[in-house]
């Protein structure tokens, strides 16, 4: 088949890579357009783009994917099918019905669960034990579209936002071409979602990786997980930003697995700390031992294993200790200036 590709970040590759290497022609491939990044603001392609021009596809860069002229290249390029994964725009109802067999989205979450744009963060902090890859035919909605395959995996107990992001981006490359001969053959199968088991998450802000250390252990480590590696959890110490990046969890008294669907409300059981812990001692240092540093949650202790302090680079906890030797009784967070304990 005929296809225009469309995707921009490195999630997106390793499917452009699985059709180059098929027996499909790739007429062009669309990403976003360059931007600056890094400190020095410096422009760079997408790794898309990069992938592409390494093959010899043109590259097309809309600001708008409803522009006219877009749409109008597009009809031109007459493709077969449009192939999109995590492209990072909306596309309008005229250009969906441009190709002969629609336009096809891998999407890394097994619909109708986790629409939107963070569903592998949100996976692994709400402790889901299966996640995967879901490809659809694309409709004017979010995610909304009729399913048509499904790969599945399971979590691992120490899986990160990245590693996930990882084996899904590798799972999409594989699925896409089962789909697009299944699709070629008319022997594709079309699913609708059920719409009332949908749940939609949201592009995550910085602000989520804030520690609430009235969450429990088992939470916070999902979280720290998940937004690993960006964009980070994170506390203060000593009123220095500090990231946190691996820890386990020491002990709780109530299993807080969340359920999944999505970012829980604000003001939900999931927030408030276990009876017996005073949200005044959440995010102190319980004990300090040469490889990790042990602070009380709402439910549980969590030990923090590997962290990285504001200006420093990223090390394990006996490395940070030798440098900054925290003593039980200081505390985590945003901490009242009156009420921070002096090292």
């Amino acid at each position: 088949m005929r296809i225009v590709f469309m995707g921009t970040p490195d999630f997106s590759v390793p499917t452009l890579q699985a059709l180059v290497a098929s027996k499909h022609e790739i007429a062009a491939v669309v990403t976003q357009p360059d931007k600056p990044k890094g400190r020095g603001k410096a422009v760079q392609m997408s790794p898309v783009k990069v992938t592409a021009l390494a093959y010899g596809i043109p590259v097309l860069q809309p600001v708008r994917a409803r522009d006219e002229d877009f749409i109008g290249q597009i009809r031109e390029l007459a493709p077969d099918v449009c192939v999109v994964i995590a492209f990072g725009q909306i596309l309008p109802e005229e250009l969906l019905q441009i190709p002969r067999y629609g336009c096809v989205n891998i999407h890394a979450s097994l619909l109708p669960k986790y629409r939107g744009a963070s569903p592998i963060q949100w996976a692994v902090i709400n402790g889901d034990e299966e996640s995967g890859v879901t490809t659809m035919m694309m409709d004017a909605g979010m995610d909304t579209g009729d399913m048509l395959e499904k790969r599945v995996i399971r979590l691992d107990p120490t899986e990160t936002g990245g590693s996930l992001s990882d084996r899904l981006s590798i799972l999409g490359g594989d699925l896409i071409l089962s789909t697009l001969d299944k699709i070629e053959k008319g022997t594709a199968v079309r699913t609708p979602q059920d719409h009332g088991q949908a749940t939609y998450v949201k592009k995550i802000p910085k602000s989520l990786g804030e520690i609430d250390w009235t969450m429990s252990a088992g939470e916070i480590e999902r979280l720290i997980r998940g937004l690993n590696p960006w964009p980070s959890a994170y506390t203060y110490y000593k009123g220095k930003f500090l990231k946190i990046w691996e820890a386990g969890v020491m002990s709780e008294t109530v299993d807080s697995q969340a359920s999944g669907g999505g970012q829980p409300e604000a003001g939900s059981d999931r927030h408030r700390p276990s009876e017996n812990i005073e949200s005044a001692f959440c995010g102190e240092v319980i004990g300090v031992e040469g490889d990790r540093l042990n602070v009380q949650t709402g439910n549980g202790v969590l030990s923090i294993t590997a962290l990285q302090l504001e200006g420093k680079k990223r090390m394990d906890t006996a490395a940070f200790l030798r440098g900054y030797p925290v003593r039980a009784g200081e505390r985590l967070g945003r901490v009242p200036a009156g009420q921070m304990t002096e090292g």
